[in-house]
């Protein structure tokens, strides 16, 4: 639990965050506030120094977009934002009087990286929103809120971006969303935004996720938005032109109630997402049927294999009983899986002829 009250004041509900992905140069800034201004973004973002992977990609321009964001303020009354991941990236921001920090997910997986900011932020009086970690360990996440607690900010929220998982599924980074609405359970006083550009790493996932974290509850939402998102030196995929924000924006739907997401909807979507994970793991499997249906094809080997077929039955409704689930049950779920298999086999025997 919260060692004390550091929650931001939010000036509109929602709040909206938008903005680059990364600043490139002064006037790719100037051109996506000047449409953004004309939205309901509160707070311009644009990362000027970029935490990636790959020492040879795009790594921010540093401490001059600093003041491209201070022009950005000057002449479109935009709040400017951008991400602070080590002390002396907290020092020049201070010193450029950015309004607004955040901390990333990859910063935030570190505990002794948070530990460093908390120190170098103690004490600060502008908001500074926490992202959630990469990895789906809710400690992790409730460890760097203590720390920055205890470096009495003024004001702190969180901000939900997803998880990062090992398989190849439909978002970037995983929503589990059971773990955001966990730690608004812990710290109800911090604001909760959705960061639906890092969530489904595609632009035409964006619309959806934001809905879905406003129905939720959320308290806002930070968007990537580009002036030229295919030209865009970073995360291009998941970038919306400023129009397209903007029509995203006036289609979505704001809940009015207070009232927090109760047990049956947090166990609804944990159902849901365990049901993505299942398809998701079913798709895998059938790609192992499909290799195993080119090696048969290699090696003229019949599709259906009616021995190894029965022992599969056999030991998996057995395994099901073992589980608490009916053999029945088991027994038409495999059949399923198997004829599904067995199709996609054939479709490899097809192809080439």
């Amino acid at each position: 639990m919260p060692t004390k009250s550091s929650n931001i004041q939010l000036e509109t509900s929602p709040l909206i965050i938008a903005g680059p992905c990364a600043a490139e140069s002064e006037q790719q800034l100037l051109e996506t506030a000047g449409f953004l201004a004309q939205t309901s973004v509160k707070i311009f973002r644009a990362g000027i120094w970029k935490p990636r992977t790959n020492p040879n990609t795009f790594e921010g321009v540093g401490e001059i977009g600093l003041k491209w964001l201070n022009r950005v303020r000057r002449e479109y009354g935009l709040k400017v934002a951008t991400e602070v991941a080590t002390p002396k990236h907290v020092e020049l921001a201070q010193k450029y009087d950015i309004d607004v920090f955040w901390i990333g997910a990859r910063t935030a997986s570190d505990p002794f990286a948070v530990q460093a900011l908390a120190d170098a932020l103690k004490g600060e009086s502008r908001p500074v929103w926490l992202k959630n970690p990469i990895s789906p360990e809710i400690d992790l996440w409730c460890g760097s809120v203590e720390r920055m607690l205890r470096a009495d900010l003024s004001h702190l929220g969180l901000i939900h971006r997803g998880f990062s998982t090992y398989r190849n599924e439909v978002y970037r980074n995983s929503p589990f969303w059971q773990i955001p609405l966990e730690m608004r359970r812990r710290y109800p006083s911090l604001p909760l935004l959705c960061d639906p550009s890092h969530m489904g790493g595609n632009k035409n996932l964006i619309g959806e996720l934001s809905q879905q974290a406003l129905n939720l509850g959320y308290d806002g939402l930070m968007i990537e938005a580009h002036i030229h998102p295919d030209q865009a030196l970073s995360d291009s995929s998941q970038q919306l032109r400023p129009q397209q924000l903007a029509k995203i924006l006036s289609k979505l739907v704001v809940r009015q109630s207070q009232i927090q997401p109760n047990e049956l909807e947090v166990l609804r979507h944990k159902i849901d997402e365990l049901d993505e994970t299942l398809l998701s793991m079913l798709a895998e499997r059938m790609q192992l049927s499909r290799q195993i249906g080119q090696y048969k094809k290699t090696e003229n080997i019949t599709v259906f294999q009616n021995d190894r077929y029965g022992d599969v039955l056999q030991h998996y409704t057995l395994w099901a009983e073992r589980c608490g689930l009916s053999k029945e049950f088991a027994k038409q779920l495999f059949e399923n899986i198997h004829a599904e298999s067995v199709r996609q086999q054939i479709e490899i025997l097809k192809e080439g002829h």
